[in-house]
């Protein structure tokens, strides 16, 4: 009787372990594509690993640095290539500042970069813009590492890309 006990106990911790087992692998996109290190041309990951969905502003600006200006023509020969594809700009701020400067701020970062693809021959009409403030960091700490991440401005695909 106690050695069937003790078995029971061994499979019971041996089920618990495969279940635990199965389990801990985490369900996240694949930002890999077909895995081989490649993502679906046209696809939001195409968008985000070959193209750049993402550029930094310097403190209290809203004017686009060279390599900003670099990924938005990047974004916008992207775009011409997909015509069917909208995006969204976001602008982002630093924690810095009141509420509203930098509502202000992040919606001139917005502007800027949605001009700055019109300007490149992207459609205005594929183009909205929306300006969050310091509403939504991608980085929280007391430091510059955090504030430049913050300061951001993000095209984010709103519809026509291909699934993938």
């Amino acid at each position: 009787m106690l050695r069937r006990l003790a078995e029971f106990k061994i499979a019971l911790i041996c089920c618990c372990f495969l279940a635990l087992a199965a389990c801990s692998k985490k369900n996240q996109p694949d930002l890999e594509g077909d895995g081989a290190g490649t993502a679906v041309p046209g696809s939001e990951k195409d968008f985000a690993i070959n193209v750049g969905d993402r550029i930094y502003f310097i403190v209290d600006t809203s004017t686009l640095t060279p390599e900003a200006q670099e990924t938005l023509r990047r974004q916008a020969a992207w775009l011409k290539q997909y015509p069917n594809v909208t995006v969204q700009v976001e602008g982002h701020a630093d924690e810095r500042g009141t509420r509203e400067y930098n509502i202000s701020l992040s919606a001139r970062r917005a502007t800027a970069t949605r001009e700055f693809l019109i300007a490149q021959g992207v459609q205005g009409n594929r183009i909205s813009s929306i300006a969050y403030g310091k509403e939504r960091p991608v980085a929280l700490c007391d430091a510059e590492q955090c504030y430049s991440q913050n300061r951001r401005a993000v095209t984010v695909i709103t519809g026509g890309a291909v699934s993938g």
